[in-house]
This record gives structure tokens, C-alpha cells and sequence, in this order.
């Protein structure tokens, strides 16, 4: 009977180095760096690009590119508490959002993972532009720590050409306004649901393949959006907070999402949305969370 191989921990400077070359695919193309380690701890930065926008009218990022960078952040943080033996998977992720990103700005994230039992690891991190004191976004999450046999850290990102992040025109679609939801080629279905496609770009983990955390959180946010918006009537609420659990592997099929209102006011809408893809009652994620409506002149206070 062969034995397990033993796995020798890696020095820390080489498990820092490895995390640079062995990022997901998104996180390659998406140009995440990380610019500075720490046990635990990682300084990250995402350059301004107009593919992120989420309202061309603004300028402001898609919450899901805060969302997907503060993902990886904090996995990468949760590798650099580890000794690189082991792989890892988001089980769920929180993020409250504190204000606009400005347009035309980097975004960086302090990802601090404060602690680590011997099947979980807890992150918070901070996303930012100028201060970390003055966030655009904060997040919670909880890491699963050998969720699988497909390390990342096992090897490098392959030489090879990557899929690159297109916005392809539309401006009859239902995102014309939205070049980040056109990246991801999100469109409405037959029947009102909405349907992500598979696609290289969107790949978190290229070993299984698996669809990258932060792609689904983004799908279930535009998924939550568009469909409060058709359904009050509104103009795009605006993100209060939003926590994503992953339920299982987003594999290589395209995903299909809905969102239902739990409960209404004049201000807040609080929502639950639900991401799925060839069984409806096997959810790969569920979100839920508040969008905060558009105020009228004569809205009375809550």
C-alpha cells in the first residue's frame, strides 16, 4: 500500500511568491496584484478600467469588481496564513458597501486573516483607493481550508494567451449601460431569469475547472438589480450589503439566477437572490441583501 506523498511546507517568501504566479484566471486578467505580504495578512491593488464600470453615466465600478477583487483578496490572505499545502474555498463572503468607488482611481484591499482552525479560516478585509481609513467597501468571510484535492499553489499560471475582458456594444440590450455585465455576457432569459455563460474569463479555479467566487457573487448582485428594478418600478437601487454563500462548485455550464423581495419600505429593499445551473433545487450560491431605493422630493423618513 503506497503512502500519501509528504508535503513539505513552503518557506515564507516562496509561498508569497507563489500566490503572485498562481492566481485564477480572472484574477490574472482581471490585472489584481499583490503588492505587498504578510503572515496573514495581504495588500492588494485592482487598476481602473473602463470594463469595470457599472453605469457608463457615472463611471462608477460594477459592486461585483469590488466584490470579485475583495474575494480574492481575502483568499489570498487565508494562503498566506497557511504553509501552501493546502487548498481553499470561499464558503461565504459579506460585503457592506461604504460609498462610490471614484471613477479614473485603482482600488487596493487589506485583506487580515485573524484566524485559522483546522477546517476553517476567518478573513475580514478593506477595500479603498486613497486611505484604508476612508473604505469603499469592507467584507467578512469564511475560507474552507482543504475543500479539495485542485491546490493552486501546486502550480503557476500556464504561459499561454489568456481570454481578455471585452465589453462588446449593445446599445439595445438591457445593459447597454453596463459594460461589466456585458463582459460577462449576462442576458435575460425566455423566462425573466437571468443566464451567465460559461466562459474562460470568468474561471476561478483552472484546474477543476471552477467558476471564480467573485463572478458568481457579481451574477447574483446584476441578477438582484435588474430584477428589483423591473419589479418596483425603480431606476438601479443602489447596494446597501450583500452576503454571498456558496453552496457548490460552479462548474463549466452556464449559470442561471432569480431574485425574490423579502421586504419593502419606502428607502430599503431587502432581497434573496438564488444561482443554479443544470437543477434549479441544487443552488450553486444564494445571496441576500438591501439596495437602498431611489428618494423622492416628498419621501418621509424611516
Amino acid at each position: 500500500m503506497s503512502k500519501a506523498p509528504v508535503i513539505t511546507p513552503l518557506p515564507f517568501d516562496q509561498l508569497a511568491e507563489a500566490i503572485k504566479g498562481s492566481r485564477s484566471v480572472y484574477g490574472h486578467i482581471s490585472g489584481l496584484r499583490l503588492d505587498r505580504a504578510a503572515r496573514g495578512e495581504a495588500w492588494s491593488s485592482l487598476p481602473y478600467r473602463p470594463v469595470f464600470v457599472g453605469d457608463t453615466a457615472t463611471g462608477v465600478l460594477h459592486g461585483g469588481v469590488v466584490t470579485a477583487m475583495l474575494d480574492e483578496s481575502c483568499g489570498m490572505a487565508v494562503q498566506l496564513a497557511l504553509d501552501g499545502a493546502s487548498a481553499i474555498a470561499t464558503l461565504d463572503l459579506r460585503i457592506d458597501y461604504q460609498k462610490p468607488a471614484t471613477p479614473g482611481l485603482e482600488i487596493r484591499a487589506h485583506s487580515v486573516c485573524y484566524r485559522v482552525t483546522r477546517s476553517i479560516a476567518f478573513v475580514r478585509a478593506t477595500a479603498y483607493q486613497e486611505s484604508e481609513d476612508d473604505p469603499v467597501a469592507t467584507a467578512t468571510a469564511c475560507f474552507m481550508v482543504g475543500a479539495n484535492r485542485t491546490n493552486m499553489l501546486d502550480r503557476a499560471m500556464e504561459e499561454r494567451a489568456l481570454p481578455v475582458l471585452e465589453a462588446p456594444e449593445d446599445p439595445a440590450g438591457p445593459f447597454a449601460n453596463s459594460p461589466f455585465a456585458r463582459c460577462l455576457g449576462i442576458r435575460i432569459g425566455d423566462d425573466g431569469t437571468l443566464v451567465m455563460p460559461f466562459s474562460p474569463k470568468i474561471i476561478g479555479n483552472p484546474i477543476l475547472p471552477a467558476i471564480h467566487g467573485g463572478m458568481t457573487g457579481a451574477f447574483l448582485e446584476t441578477t438582484a438589480i435588474v430584477g428589483v428594478a423591473r419589479e418596483l418600478g425603480v431606476s438601479s437601487p443602489k447596494p446597501i450589503g450583500l452576503t454571498v454563500n456558496y453552496l457548490r462548485s460552479g462548474r463549466a455550464l452556464d449559470s442561471h439566477a432569480k431574485v425574490s423581495i423579502v421586504k419593502q419600505g419606502r428607502r430599503v429593499v431587502a432581497f434573496e437572490a438564488q444561482a443554479w445551473q443544470d437543477d434549479p433545487a441544487k443552488p450553486i450560491a444564494s445571496a441576500f441583501g438591501h439596495f437602498m431605493l431611489r428618494q423622492t422630493p416628498d419621501a418621509d423618513e424611516e
